[in-house]
């Protein structure tokens, strides 16, 4: 599986890139047949400093997009990648439905 990481309007820590890694390489225990997974990091510079993480993954057949907006991005991460894990498990019963 290849793991692009881009950050728009700031720079993201080496800790944070590993920790990104970390975390959507476990999402193949969900489905194997990943081909690619995009994470889109932004900053929206208002009083309250959203930050968004957008996870973007390839899979044979589909594009699967999953976004979320927390107050940091460790915890923006963590909700994308749950979210993420309910759309594959949800492609993998329904694979195993059309082999029956």
């Amino acid at each position: 599986m290849n793991i692009n990481i881009t950050s728009r309007k700031f720079t993201a820590k080496d800790s944070l890139k590993e920790f990104i890694t970390d975390e959507v390489t476990g999402l193949q225990r969900f489905n194997d047949e990943i081909m690619e997974a995009n994470i889109v990091l932004s900053f929206t510079h208002l009083k309250d400093s959203i930050k968004t993480a957008e996870i973007i993954m390839k899979v044979p057949g589909k594009t699967l997009t999953v976004s979320s907006d927390s107050d940091d991005f460790s915890k923006s991460i963590s909700s994308a990648v749950s979210k993420m894990e309910r759309q594959l498990k949800k492609i993998k019963t329904k694979q195993i439905d059309k082999k029956r």
